[in-house]
């Protein structure tokens, strides 16, 4: 499985999980087979100063993930999503190795859109807890 982490910088599995997943300067890309981690990438988001809805779902799924782990994320973006099979979680928080154990252990929220996130922009801090 192909897991990309939405993150507020390059460290990899040290860095700060970003609040929105459009707008991260980063994503961490993790390989994980039997829940152990094979590999680790950090590749930037093209899109980070400015993105059109489809944008950066598409180029996760560019990236071949399976399932997207951030703070929050639009309605809109999750629907691309589950359209592009990739399953979505959010909520997440700290670090990318504490979302990703996280979500390996079954303990983030199914994606749902981030209050005052109604399609277009808004703000998700509030979902990161």
């Amino acid at each position: 499985m192909r897991v990309a982490v939405s993150s507020a910088d390059g460290r990899g599995l040290d860095a700060r999980v970003s609040a929105h997943f459009g707008r991260c300067p980063y994503f961490t890309v993790v390989d994980v087979e039997d829940n152990t981690i094979q590999a680790v990438a950090v590749v930037e988001n093209p899109h980070f100063q400015d993105h059109r809805p489809g944008q950066v779902p598409a180029f996760v799924h560019d990236q071949t993930a399976n399932m997207i782990v951030a703070g929050g994320m639009g309605g809109r973006a999750i629907a691309m999503f589950e359209q592009l099979s990739i399953q979505a979680f959010t909520g997440a928080h700290g670090t990318v190795q504490e979302a990703l154990d996280l979500a390996l252990g079954g303990h983030l929220d199914v994606a749902a859109p981030c209050a005052g996130h109604s399609g277009g922009g808004g703000d998700c801090e509030d979902r990161a807890h």
